[in-house]
């Protein structure tokens, strides 16, 4: 009797625990749809809004030209567009966007995977890694060559072995590979990323994949053979300095126009985007120097192929790489600098123009005796 109790008292708490289950799963379709549903009428609000800041927009810059629309009225208008853009683009109404398209090497490495995240604290943990990685590498790439310079000069008899050489090759490989997978998902996740750069990433590792496979020439005349090795290991210093620099200069001026409402919280700083005038005087020189050296190494790698003197197929990739990417830091830096002059001249112009309209005909008396 007592076992019979014992069964019925079982086989009873399995069919609760069935029917629990069955209630649960109906309410959690429930939230699905209804959530789904609300996820659907805020995507096409979201949308909408996009799209009429867009035209505005549009409008806008179409009334300045027909005469239509002051101009000074225009930049307060474009202002307040551009903030309400950052909105939505950088809060969590972005979740409710279009994804941006992966592109070819992000589905190369990961598949046709969507790597956007929908949370906004989980894009920014993206973006600081993404800093965090940067400021990372630059003392790597800093110390890297250094490391082997010096043991070149003191242990290997100014001749560099084949291995640690290689073992270079492939961090850099590894590193550029790893920095244009993080620079893509940024960009899916909304940061503004230059395209240049992750191009010039992908350049850098075909030629540290090429490099790989470049047998590194030992005595006699090793001094003679291993130059362009030599000017590559000193121009990667220069890299990393430039690069411990624009890491601690540019972090502070995009934290500053995050606040004015001027950059998303997703976008990063690269190159030569540096807003202060007296970081600009420190930083620019640098990367002149270091993308003109860069084209001379190229250059140089060119010319002992075409004389014979190291005619391997890797030493003319390499050096048409390198002269590439060098043309590239610089027509990027200089379309900077220049988008930078007009704003500041814009700015300037604006700023004139609100001092003499706040002056009083006394003042502008007094100023021109």
């Amino acid at each position: 009797m007592g076992d019979s109790n014992s069964e019925r008292k079982i086989a009873e708490e399995v069919s609760g625990v069935a029917e629990l289950a069955k209630e649960l799963q109906d309410s959690a379709s429930a939230l699905i749809s209804k959530t789904s549903h609300e996820e659907q009428s805020l995507r096409q609000r979201a949308l909408a809004l996009d799209s009429n800041i867009k035209k505005l927009r549009s409008s806008v810059d179409s009334a300045v030209k027909r005469g239509i629309l002051d101009r000074k009225e225009a930049e307060k208008l474009d202002e307040e567009l551009f903030r309400a853009r950052c909105i939505v683009n950088d809060g969590d109404v972005a979740a409710f966007l279009p994804i941006k398209p992966h592109g070819g090497f992000l589905k190369m490495f990961l598949g046709p995977i969507s790597v956007r995240a929908t949370r906004k604290d989980v894009q920014l943990k993206i973006k600081e890694e993404y800093n965090s990685y940067r400021d990372r590498t630059a003392f790597l790439f800093l110390l890297f060559p250094s490391a082997l310079l010096l043991l070149r000069s003191w242990i290997w008899n100014g001749c560099l072995p084949t291995l640690p050489v290689q073992l270079y090759q492939a961090w850099l490989l590894f590193l550029y590979t790893s920095l244009a997978l993080r620079e893509n998902v940024l960009r899916v996740n909304g940061s503004d990323i230059r395209p240049w750069w992750i191009y010039h990433h992908y350049c850098a590792m075909m030629m540290a994949l090429v490099s790989l496979t470049w047998e590194i020439k030992g005595q006699p005349d090793c001094a003679h053979k291993q130059r362009g090795v030599q000017l590559f290991l000193q121009w990667a210093m220069m890299q990393g300095v430039a690069m411990l620099l624009q890491n601690r200069y540019q972090r502070q001026r995009l934290y500053t126009r995050i606040a004015l409402g001027k950059a998303k919280r997703m976008d990063v700083v690269w190159g030569e985007t540096a807003g202060v005038e007296g970081q600009l005087w420190l930083l620019c020189p640098i990367l002149f120097i270091l993308q003109g050296f860069e084209a001379y190494v190229g250059l140089l790698l060119l010319r002992t192929a075409l004389v014979g003197v190291v005619s391997e197929w890797q030493v003319v990739v390499c050096g048409i790489l390198l002269v590439l990417m060098a043309v590239g830091n610089f027509a990027n830096t200089v379309q900077t600098l220049m988008s930078k002059s007009r704003f500041k001249a814009k700015m300037k112009k604006s700023k004139s123009k609100q001092e003499l309209e706040g002056s009083s005909p006394k003042d502008l008396r007094s100023g021109r005796s």
